[in-house]
């Protein structure tokens, strides 16, 4: 029995015609029916609608010629393949191809029928062929709009189960955002209305969704269209205009993603693929900092360039900034293999050509250094090698004196020695008044930079010793010295953002877990930049060295870390204290709540750098410093933690560890 009816279904289907062909045999149907009417229509139209005023030589002319008129056509539209086409699809094409059609059998009707049975009204040619082209066009293109919108209701109804979105706006990013969106059917979103600050947009449909109103209408829409997520979609706003979008964006509990580049949407590559987290860089409200790329090219290129720290997160910007820039040869120096290795692989895979060197060393072995320098003679050193987590540090002292300090003390020697010309330092805001050890001791640094520049400048080398420990012996000291002055400056800036083990990353960690979040103090603030930023900078202040300069980056305003802490949260489409909790837990020790750029006996000096100003040195006797110095070395050495803070503030005046014990006292001197 199941046999027969398998056999019964496969006979019916042999016979049952295909989908398309049934398309097309409604089509020829329908086409037949249209050339005859539309001519009878002609007449009819032509004689008042009267049919007893038709004249019967034109009805019979008519009559004659249509079944002769009907094949001619067909062979016509067969021709022009416009029973081929998917009409579902039909666009500009297939219009194109109907409009030819209708003007050859137009001219076939005038002709054959004049020529073979009667000279007919001139309105009866003109509204015969007018009727006939709507006809046939209205039932090819009927198809698609009525596919469209069975299709788009459809759409409807599955999508109320997805994300709603608000799209912010309504240029051509916005656009090209729309149309990926509801034609992409991996993506369970609708755009459900969109805000554009134009008012002439207002009020207006972009792809059937309403331009509802501008950046104060988020709010009220949001609520009102039930919106999920929120996607930025202007590549040209300045970082003030987005980040004054982004404060109202992140009042509501949607999630926000944001289109970063305007070179997308040069290139055509704008689509829901191209939209990012919103990053916290993007509410700092401050344009990135713009460097001289041709001076800093000019100044790099051909050059043996030498990255201590090279495997960390400003150490490896630096290198790739560094690469592009055509150096004779690149050294990336590190202690840390994993790091290095790292960055040499992604060197090496992005500059084929270039000349590059990995090594792994510490900057506090004056006999790996000097063979580093004795070997290569870099013309440029970036020091970024250094410890830098404020805690850890004060658990560590001595190691914080031994590898900030001594070890830039032992890398500018090695610098000056060889002929090396410009010597970069990377410095930290918490060198400014510093109440931890980790501030102190890149205090010590800058300090050591300045001796040098000036002693140089003096032309007292011989009061420039090689600095040793107990473990190291003589050969440790270079044979010779080139005569070369060495410019020795310092870069100072702020917390970078996205570094290893700096806030972000670690937020970030803890809102994807769940909460809570912890925050040290409800009114710490901070300055930040981008790792290219500060990389750039870092660059730049090579370029404008004279020796002895501190430069400082213009940062903007500082942000509070609670702050940041809720932005996070809410831009992740969650309420901060509601659905991840914030935990305050308390200053650690070494913190403060602000962070200076400048101390005060500091003043300030331009560059042709808007944003990158100079500060005047301190003046301190260089003499007792650097005795001072190789006390605090021997200390670190021997590993007494318990004097070395004491040790450290006799050098460095400006250091004030006791500040930071009390919260209440940090407090009210910030207000």
């Amino acid at each position: 029995m199941g046999n027969k009816l398998c056999r019964e279904k496969k006979q019916n289907k042999r016979f049952a015609l295909p989908q398309w062909h049934k398309v097309v045999l409604f089509l020829v149907v329908y086409d037949a029916f249209v050339m005859a009417i539309s001519y009878f229509l002609a007449l009819w139209i032509r004689f008042d609608c009267q049919m007893s005023e038709i004249p019967e030589v034109y009805l019979t002319a008519w009559l004659s010629f249509t079944p002769i008129y009907t094949i001619l056509s067909f062979l016509v539209f067969w021709k022009l393949h416009l029973y081929q086409s998917i009409w579902r699809f039909a666009s500009y094409t297939e219009l194109k191809r109907v409009i030819y059609g209708s003007v050859i059998t137009a001219v076939l009707h005038t002709v054959g029928i004049t020529v073979l049975f009667k000279r007919m009204p001139i309105s009866y040619y003109m509204i015969g062929t007018t009727v006939q082209f709507i006809l046939v066009l209205s039932v090819r293109f009927s198809y698609r709009f009525v596919n469209l919108e069975r299709t788009t209701r459809e759409k409807l109804l599955t999508e109320r189960k997805g994300d709603h979105v608000m799209l912010i706006g309504a240029g051509s990013a916005g656009q090209m955002v729309l149309r990926d969106l509801h034609s992409n059917p991996e993506v369970n979103s609708r755009v459900y209305c969109i805000i554009d600050d134009d008012p002439k947009n207002w009020g207006r449909y972009i792809e059937g969704v309403p331009v509802v109103g501008g950046r104060d209408d988020i709010l009220e829409n949001v609520e009102k269209y039930e919106i999920d997520k929120i996607f930025l979609a202007i590549p040209s706003a300045t970082a003030i205009q987005r980040k004054e979008i982004l404060e109202i964006c992140k009042e509501t509990e949607c999630e926000t993603k944001n289109l970063p580049r305007l070179s997308d949407l040069v290139a055509g590559r704008v689509t829901v693929s191209s939209l990012k987290d919103v990053n916290v860089e993007d509410l700092l409200g401050r344009e990135p900092v713009m460097a001289n790329m041709y001076a800093i090219r000019k100044f790099i290129s051909g050059k043996t360039v030498l990255v201590t720290g090279g495997g960390g997160s400003i150490g490896s910007e630096l290198c790739r900034q560094v690469a592009q820039n055509k150096p004779k040869k690149l050294i990336v120096f590190d202690i840390y293999e994993n790091n290095a290795h790292a960055i040499g692989l992604e060197l090496r895979d992005k500059y084929p050509d270039l000349d590059l060197e990995v090594l792994i060393g510490s900057v506090r072995d004056s006999k790996r250094i000097n063979q580093v320098f004795a070997k290569y003679k870099p013309d440029i050193v970036y020091h970024a090698a250094a410890h830098k987590h404020v805690p850890l540090m004060e658990d560590s002292p001595c190691e914080s004196i031994k590898n900030n300090a001594i070890g830039t003390y032992k890398t500018a020697y090695a610098a000056m020695t060889n002929g090396c010309r410009r010597f970069v330092l990377i410095s930290t805001d918490k060198a400014v008044n510093p109440t931890n050890i980790m501030g102190a001791s890149k205090r010590l640094c800058e300090m050591i930079i300045q001796s040098f520049d000036k002693k140089i400048r003096d032309g007292k080398f011989s009061d420039l010793r090689p600095i040793q420990n107990h473990t190291e012996d003589g050969e440790n000291t270079p044979k010779r010295r080139k005569r070369v002055r060495t410019r020795f400056v310092a870069v100072r800036f702020g917390n970078v953002l996205g570094s290893n083990g700096s806030v972000i990353p670690r937020f970030k960690e803890q809102i994807a877990k769940g909460g809570p979040v912890t925050v040290t103090h409800p009114d710490i603030i901070r300055y930040f930049m981008t790792i290219p930023e500060a990389a750039t900078l870092v660059l730049q202040a090579g370029t404008y060295a004279n020796g002895g300069e501190i430069f400082v980056l213009d940062m903007g305003q500082p942000v509070k870390i609670d702050t940041l802490a809720r932005n996070l949260i809410r831009l992740s489409g969650l309420q901060p204290d509601v659905d991840i909790p914030i935990v305050y837990t308390g200053l650690r020790v070494g913190e403060k709540l602000y962070e200076e750029k400048l101390m005060s006996e500091e003043g300030l000096r331009t560059t042709p750098n808007k944003r990158i100003h100079i500060g005047s040195p301190v003046p301190f006797d260089t003499d007792v410093f650097m005795e001072q110095l190789q006390k605090l070395m021997e200390a670190a050495y021997e590993g007494r933690e318990d004097v070395m803070c004491d040790l450290v503030a006799k050098v460095v005046p400006t250091y004030h560890p006791e500040i930071v014990k009390d919260d209440e006292h940090q407090v009210k001197a910030y207000q």
